[in-house]
């Protein structure tokens, strides 16, 4: 089945790029799960992009395809770029459970709090010591997590983790399904585009998502309250991913390659952060100028929720243990590059 797919998405791509010729000597097509109104897309892929073609000098074109347009949904699009049908995807590492098992490090409570650039630069500190081992078959473009995991709620008010025993919470990630789990609550995994008429339907009662999430989807037409802890902080988060397909990488020539490392350094990590916090930011006002309810709890209710999350990080150690991971001494390491970037 996954080489019919692979054949029918060959055939697709073939076709979409039969009117966009370029006279890009290197040409490649970037595929992706969110629409073009997305911050990501927009504000992120675009911009990255032209900066690789612009350091080029005009020998790289890259046509980016949103919304799974070239077929096939979201959680298949490492496969699609380990295969090398097509050359470059963004994803969400969470999609496909237990792939990438280092980098769940970053997505875990009290790892990342609420500073998505802090988060990025850690990770790329630690990236060729520590979790390079998660992606064979690509080349890591860069690595980037999105503001933090918040809560949305259809109709229920939330202040302590026992307002949420037994409601029905999508999650992203299986770390978010051991927050959730947690809590009291019940993981139901899905990806994100489907999440809408999910929350219209009362499949589920909430989501575990982002505010920069709300206006791309609509979710403030789907919730009546988004909750997050004091002083912004969130319930962990989710890694993202820009790779290329390795062989595809492996046969480009030095000037190319750098190329698209220049556009992927640390000052281009520093402004996704950055431009992840705003559409964050942009999202939330939305919600409230439509009517919903924005919660900060306050330090004592963060608190509550910090202690019923404590085991989470225990159960992700014991789990990647059995994979020949350190995991102890991997969350003490994230830990400290995150928190030593936040610092600055």
């Amino acid at each position: 089945m996954n080489k019919i797919r692979n054949a029918v998405l060959a055939a697709a791509m073939l076709a979409a790029g039969a009117s966009t010729a370029s006279a890009a000597e290197y040409e490649f097509k970037l595929h992706h799960f969110l629409g073009e109104k997305a911050p990501a897309h927009s504000q992120m892929l675009v911009p990255w992009a032209k900066q690789v073609e612009e350091n080029s000098g005009g020998k790289v074109a890259i046509e980016i395809y949103p919304a799974m347009t070239l077929g096939g949904r979201p959680p298949e699009l490492i496969s699609q770029v380990r295969d090398g049908v097509v050359d470059l995807v963004w994803t969400v590492n969470g999609y496909t459970p237990g792939l990438f098992p280092r980098s769940e490090v970053f997505e875990l409570p009290g790892i990342h709090t609420n500073d998505p650039a802090a988060t990025n630069k850690a990770m790329k500190d630690i990236f060729e010591s520590d979790l390079k081992e998660d992606y064979k078959g690509v080349e890591v473009m860069f690595l980037h997590v999105h503001a933090g995991q918040a809560i949305h709620m259809r109709d229920t008010e939330v202040h302590s983790p026992a307002d949420l025993a037994g409601k029905k919470i999508r999650i992203p990630t299986r770390t978010g399904a051991w927050v959730i789990e947690s809590l009291g609550a019940i993981p139901v995994g899905m990806p994100v585009p489907e999440l809408p008429p999910a929350l219209q339907k009362g499949v589920i009662d909430g989501a575990f998502i982002p505010w920069e999430i709300i206006p791309p989807l609509k979710i403030q037409e789907q919730t009546e309250f988004q909750i997050e802890g004091a002083d912004k902080e969130r319930f962990g988060t989710t890694v993202f991913q820009v790779s290329m397909n390795k062989e595809r990488w492996d046969g480009l020539p030095e000037d190319i390659q750098k190329a698209f490392s220049d556009a992927s350094g640390d000052e281009w990590i520093q402004k996704v952060g950055e431009i992840w916090a705003g559409a964050d930011d942009f999202g939330i006002g939305l919600a409230t100028k439509a009517g919903n309810t924005h919660i900060m709890l306050s330090e004592e209710e963060t608190e509550a929720f910090r202690e019923a999350l404590a085991p989470v990080a225990d159960r992700w150690v014991e789990e990647v243990s059995s994979k020949g991971i350190d995991g102890a001494a991997l969350v003490e390491k994230a830990k400290a590059a995150a928190a030593s970037h936040a610092a600055n």
